[in-house]
Parts: structure tokens; C-alpha cells; sequence
């Protein structure tokens, strides 16, 4: 069941378009991840979904009614975002106590453990808070809120990679207890690829992918040999992306590949991140020269 989603929605600001006829839908009891370059308008389809912005054209539901000024939606809507404020005499504990209020399934011991486990100061005012410590404020609410639909934009700036993977295993283990919807948008692909159950990737206000993780990745093939036999094997598929040198070339496919392919090209799997980032550079015609790292690239 999709708890919360838009049809042929477009976002305008003057002659600025935001999001252009986007149509996507985010289903019960998965983590889904809400991928795309800064201002592809990830952000924006957060906002109106929760209801702090409203659509210019299209339809927006969520949990069957529009979410803008309607109080019987939103307070099932947790939105953790990345510059989450707080007012200025705000200690830690304040911001806790007053998240307590709005959420019905606010889970106080959990949030008890949380702030333990990352060593979160209570009684320091927010704004003297470092960059990570503001995360982790965010984080403990956006998960002992335990909304039934809860997304996180880009939760965890500031915060060392330890940090982060904890946060990781913490999602899984209570979301894996207490099922719900949970959307993240991030740029560290890489690092939420193993716990997205669902790929929405928007570039320039348009989606272009809305899939199963499971079926992107079994669609999709890096394939590698001599240039001839690579070609004839790429005939038929979609070509995400290509690298040459001398002989060998080296391509990545989408669509349905035959199960067994020929004895000198070699076939192996495509990364979440690796994907996300041909996939757009192919959408957006952008050429690629020298070697690769994906790694580097904000997608």
C-alpha cells in the first residue's frame, strides 16, 4: 500500500521549475531511498509530502488525504531534515520533551539509550551544539518518534563514519521491530545501499528511477573484454556508460542479460552508487573522460 505519493506533480517558482510531471509513491512498512545531485529537487518533494510546501499542479497524498495544513496527517509525519531548527533557548532535553508531545509512538526509553549511546550532552543548549551533536539530536528523534512515515534528509552531516554506521544498525534493528515507512536522501550511497529496500533517483526535477533495488541491480551489468565481443554482446541493451583502453573495453548495461554470457567477457555487478551515477550522466548527456570514481561524484 503506498502511504504517501504524488501524480504529475510540477513545482514552480517564477520560471524556475522545480519538479517537473513527478509521479512517485512510497509504500508501507519499507526504507526507501530518495536519491539525486544537490538541487534535483529531493528536498522539495520532502516538503510538500510533509506539508511545508504545496505543489503547483498534480495530485499529493499521503496516508489518502493532502498532507498541507492538515493536522490529522502530519502528526504520523516525522521529517528530520538537514538543517533542523530549534528555538535558540533550547536545551537537548527541551527538544526531546517537545518531540515526546507530538508523537504518539514516541519511545522514551529509546531515546534514553540513544542519548547515551552517542554521548549526546542533554542539558547543553542546542545551538552550542557541534555540527555532529545537532545531528544526533535529530537522529534520536527522527527514531524514537517512531512515525509511521519518517524521512531523513541527509540526518548525519558532521558526523564520523562510526557514528554514521551506528546510526545504520540502530535504524535496522528497531525498524525491523517496528515497521514503517522510512525514506532516506542522502549522498553517501554507498553506505545506505545495503538497507534501501526501494530506488526513487530524481535529476533536475524529473524521477528517473523509481525501482525494487533488487531489480535495478539484477537489470544491470558491467561487462568487460575484447572490444568487438563486448560490442556485439552491448547490442541489444541500453548503455549506462563505457570505458575504453587500447582493445578492452568496459561498458555498463541495463535491461534483461542472458544468464550465461561468452567465455571472454567477463560480467560482474553494478553498485548502488555506481548505478546512480551512470544512470544520470546517461539522462543527462554528459560525457565521461578518464578514470573512474564515482566515489567522488555528489549523486
Amino acid at each position: 500500500m503506498t502511504v504517501a505519493g504524488m501524480s504529475g506533480v510540477s513545482k514552480r517558482y517564477g520560471d524556475f521549475v522545480a519538479l517537473d510531471d513527478v509521479s512517485l509513491g512510497f509504500t508501507e512498512n519499507r526504507i526507501h531511498g530518495l536519491l539525486g545531485r544537490n538541487g534535483a529537487g529531493k528536498t522539495t518533494i520532502m516538503q510538500i509530502l510533509t506539508g511545508q510546501n504545496f505543489e503547483t499542479s498534480g495530485n499529493v497524498e499521503v496516508f489518502g488525504e493532502h498532507p498541507y495544513e492538515n493536522a490529522r496527517v502530519l502528526r504520523d509525519v516525522c521529517f528530520i531534515k538537514e538543517s533542523q531548527k530549534y528555538p535558540d533557548m533550547f536545551a537537548v532535553h527541551h527538544a526531546l520533551t517537545a518531540a515526546s508531545l507530538v508523537y504518539e509512538n514516541w519511545d522514551g526509553e529509546l531515546a534514553e539509550e540513544l542519548v547515551e549511546e552517542f554521548a549526546l550532552p542533554l542539558k547543553r543548549r542546542i545551538r552550542k551544539l557541534s555540527r555532529g551533536q545537532m545531528s544526533t539530536v535529530g537522529i534520536i528523534i527522527g527514531l524514537a518518534s517512531r512515525a509511521p512515515l519518517t524521512f531523513f534528509d541527509e540526518p548525519y552531516l558532521g558526523l564520523d563514519a562510526v557514528a554514521r554506521h551506528r546510526f545504520y544498525d540502530r535504524l535496522l534493528a528497531d525498524y525491523a521491530e517496528h515497521p514503517r515507512t522510512i525514506v532516506l536522501s542522502t549522498h553517501l550511497i554507498d553506505e545506505i545501499s545495503d538497507l534501501v529496500e526501494h530506488v526513487t533517483l530524481v535529476e533536475k526535477g524529473r524521477v528517473l528511477l523509481d525501482e525494487d533495488t533488487d531489480e535495478l541491480r539484477a537489470g544491470t551489468a558491467t561487462v568487460t573484454g575484447p572490444a568487438r565481443a563486448v560490442e556485439e554482446f552491448a547490442a541489444n541493451h541500453t548503455e549506462l556508460h563505457r570505458e575504453q583502453l587500447g582493445g578492452l573495453l568496459r561498458v555498463t548495461l541495463s535491461g534483461a542479460l542472458p544468464e550465461r554470457s561468452p567465455e571472454d567477457l567477463h560480467v560482474e555487478p553494478v553498485s548502488l552508487q555506481q548505478l546512480v551515477v551512470r544512470t544520470t550522466r546517461q539522462a543527462t548527456g554528459e560525457q565521461f573522460v578518464g578514470a573512474t570514481n564515482e566515489k567522488e561524484t555528489h549523486s
